[in-house]
């Protein structure tokens, strides 16, 4: 028989009520799929999960996690959507069992559970009322003849392997889950789970790129003892995994030190890799007792070789604590700033040549007195540019700092990436401070 218009054809025999809860069913499946996990953080993932349960099934829902790995536990639920207190009604009810019972199709079956009481030791449905309207009391002690007043469904939130990540809880004021209700919860909390184990494998291998890239840029050569140092790396956002910010530091003969700050020219690994070829090709001409100008001479010339080799800018300063001077080359670099004793900073005004791989030289030297109560800071870009401002601004600005009086390298990089917002920059972040250490009265 064919369908008039604007009426839709039911199956023989089929209830016209439980066709439309069919079709609901399907419907919230098909939304499941776009609305959980859009994004793949632990913590979005578990609110768009309870918001979803919420708006298809529930007057409230949470999802708990369980910690990774001997982490410490987090206080309460990773996400929780709606009315609470029915969360709170139900006490915890729904905590144990989850894998019997209900009408979930799967593993990790949906369990649901009375109010408060009747809820056997396996957690499997317990037919029969809260606390609201008991009257008779049927097998295992739970009133009949009303619904009960809070329904609760617990499910297990199993990863691809089957260990249980944690588990998700929704909540009903008023009635009883029906089988499609199950099914979508439970369908939620395994395309949830799904998207929570992507999320955590992104995480470990971006917790190991970062710590490579921190291996690589914050663990500097050995620096003379004469000299306080302090680093940092902050890669440009959540996603960024590597870059090519980099700072390093160079015993040299007599008491002196090279410290040096570059980037290379874009992101990503191809980044890195270059900002590695760079070190590398740096500590052998540095090996050389060069002054500053003549090693970015010839690092210039050893990197423009190599055309697949990106460029960059570089930084050198030379420490000479025993004539209390240094000695500044720049390639195309950003100047440093030395925060004197009182907290105030002055830009080092000094000569700028090009970046380096370009193959055209010109570095020339910069000397300026250094004493053990000044503190130098060498810095990426990442730390002073933002979006649409001058870069004379954005000098300026790290310029009109004061740090308190007496401020070492560790208060000095402490307080500059705090007071420049750092932490939230759009590129990566490389920062290097050092001060003579005063030697001691004898």
């Amino acid at each position: 028989m064919s369908e008039r218009a604007g009426e839709r054809c039911l199956p023989a025999g089929e209830p016209v009520g439980e066709y439309e809860a069919v079709l609901a069913r399907l419907d919230a499946l098909e939304h499941a799929a776009t609305e959980i996990g859009t994004r793949l953080d632990e913590r979005i993932i578990c609110a768009e999960l309870a918001g979803f349960l919420v708006r298809r099934v529930a007057g409230a829902a949470a999802v708990d996690l369980h910690p990774q790995d001997g982490a410490p536990a987090a206080p309460g639920p990773a996400a929780v959507a709606g009315n609470p207190a029915l969360l709170e009604e139900a006490g915890g009810a729904g905590a144990e069992g989850a894998d019997a019972g209900g009408d979930a199709g799967t593993e990790g079956k949906a369990t649901e559970v009375a109010h408060a009481e009747g809820v056997g030791a396996e957690g499997k449905v317990t037919e029969g009322a809260g606390t609201e309207g008991a009257g008779a009391e049927g097998p295992g002690g739970v009133g009949r003849g009303a619904p009960p007043r809070t329904a609760v469904l617990a499910v297990p939130l199993l990863g691809t392997t089957g260990e249980e990540l944690g588990r998700v809880r929704v909540a009903r004021a008023g009635g009883r889950f029906s089988g499609h209700d199950k099914a979508v919860v439970a369908h939620a909390a395994r395309l949830a789970a799904v998207h929570l184990g992507h999320a955590r494998l992104l995480a470990a291998t971006e917790a190991t790129a970062l710590h490579l890239q921190r291996a690589l840029v914050a663990e500097p050569g050995r620096p003379h003892p004469n000299l306080e140092i302090a680093g940092r790396y902050l890669p440009a956002g959540p996603r960024t995994l590597v870059g090519g910010d980099w700072f390093e530091t160079v015993r040299l003969h007599f008491g002196r030190s090279l410290l040096v700050v570059g980037d290379v020219m874009g992101h990503g690994l191809d980044a890195a890799v270059d900002m590695n070829a760079y070190r590398g090709a740096l500590r052998e001409v540095a090996a050389t007792d060069l002054p500053p100008h003549r090693v970015l001479r010839q690092l210039d010339a050893v990197v423009a070789e190599d055309e697949a080799r990106r460029p960059a800018t570089c930084l050198l300063i030379q420490v000479d604590p025993a004539r209390a001077t240094a000695t500044f080359a720049s390639a195309g670099h950003l100047p440093p700033v030395v925060f004197a004793a009182d907290g105030s900073a002055e830009l080092v005004d000094l000569p700028v040549g090009p970046p380096l791989g370009t193959g055209l030289g010109g570095y020339e030297p910069a000397v300026r007195t250094l004493t053990p109560t000044d503190t130098l800071l060498l810095f990426t870009d990442g730390l002073v540019e933002r979006r649409g401002e001058d870069i004379d601004a954005s000098l300026a600005r790290l310029a009109a700092l004061r740090l308190p009086a007496g401020s070492g390298p560790e208060a000095v990089v402490d307080e500059v990436l705090r007071r420049l917002a750092a932490h939230t920059a759009e590129d990566d972040v490389a920062v290097l401070a050092a001060r003579v250490r005063e030697r001691p009265m004898s």
